[in-house]
């Protein structure tokens, strides 16, 4: 269910793109953003949790949280009548943030409480969208659900460099300011955009300055695939991080809400994905994903399209920003095929090459 919201998405931003594509149902070109944040990425983060606490908590309760989200990502794929994918995605939130919540009370530590944030931002977005609120004034919540909850696992990740006492009360205090931003939007719009934006950029810059990667780029294989596919979206989150300093009063349509939403959606999101991806599928799964270094290409088409999409976004040149945007289509369907036509491979190949392969 997960999957069809990400097809149903990335069609719906094709057409919104302007590329003469049928719409196939209506409601998924305004529905693009809830599709692609609640629906998919929602569900793939919620399940991910799901399967970590379940064996813990010897409950299956947890697995209402991706249950609930990818039952509201459908309600949008099939057209349902609009109060019932914004409660449904509601719940699912909810559940999502009962899990941290559970996570916190067994093991409280600053990268779990920072992902309960997220969770509850996202919270916060859902409601606000079930209750009239416009996308746009929405997204920065759903935004910094993904933001939060990756700069968490990256944290807890990171502690294995063991950031000086300075450096985490800096974390802190940038997610603070995160926070404090989107508290602000609800009344002041424009005003907490910006107040938001620094701190997207201060992470961006943190996550640069202290995260493993920097390290793990200097090896090879899977783990330097990992580390070129974090530090180029670490970028990405300071541009988008800058362009919401800079044009917080345009984000609410046009070419630098597009900038705005995709450099961190896509540059900094989606190549976490690409990265996390051979280590969170056998988690979820048990499907072995061996990394093949053809994992370069879609990883490339990525960037590249993006660079072509916010230089076209901020020079309002059309063509640019459409080329730009059918290049990230496509690297994330190559994604898709490439991923289990290596999951695939790695279930043929003998036991021992299959060893060899989860070893690297």
């Amino acid at each position: 269910m997960g999957g069809a919201a990400l097809l149903a998405g990335l069609w719906a931003g094709l057409v919104r793109l302007g590329w003469a594509l049928p719409p196939l149902q209506a409601v998924w070109v305004a529905g693009h953003g809830p599709l692609m944040v609640s629906g998919f990425l929602g569900t793939v983060i919620s399940l991910e949790r799901a399967v970590a606490l379940a064996p813990v908590a010897r409950s299956r309760l947890p697995y209402a949280a991706p249950l609930l989200s990818a039952l509201g990502g459908m309600a949008l794929v099939m057209g349902l009548p609009a109060p019932i994918g914004p409660l449904l995605l509601s719940a699912g939130s909810l559940a999502l943030a009962a899990i941290f919540a559970d996570i916190n009370r067994r093991q409280a530590n600053w990268p779990h409480a920072v992902m309960g944030v997220g969770a509850a931002a996202w919270l916060a977005g859902n409601l606000l969208w079930w209750l009239g609120r416009p996308i746009f004034q929405v997204l920065p919540w759903w935004m910094a659900f993904l933001v939060l909850t990756i700069a968490g696992e990256r944290l807890e990740l990171s502690r294995v460099l063991r950031p000086p006492p300075a450096a985490m009360a800096v974390f802190v205090g940038i997610v603070a300011v995160v926070l404090a931003g989107l508290a602000l939007s609800i009344g002041w719009f424009a005003l907490g955009v910006r107040v938001a934006g620094v701190g997207v950029l201060a992470l961006g810059a943190w996550l640069l300055r202290f995260d493993i990667a920097r390290r793990t780029v200097r090896q090879t294989g899977l783990v330097r695939y990992i580390a070129l596919c974090l530090l180029p979206g670490f970028v990405w989150l300071v541009v988008g991080g800058a362009l919401w300093v800079i044009g917080a009063e345009r984000f609410s349509g046009g070419f630098w809400y597009d900038a705005m939403a995709h450099s961190i959606l896509i540059g900094y999101v989606f190549s976490m994905i690409f990265g996390h991806a051979p280590i969170i599928l056998p988690a979820v799964t048990d499907l072995a994903l061996p990394y093949r270094p053809i994992f370069y290409v879609h990883l490339a088409l990525l960037h590249v399209g993006l660079a072509l999409r916010v230089a076209g976004d901020l020079a309002a040149a059309v063509s640019w920003r459409q080329w730009g945007g059918l290049l990230n289509v496509t690297a994330i369907v190559l994604f898709l095929v490439v991923s289990a036509a290596a999951v695939i491979r790695g279930r043929r190949a003998p036991r021992s090459q299959r060893s060899d392969a989860a070893r690297e």
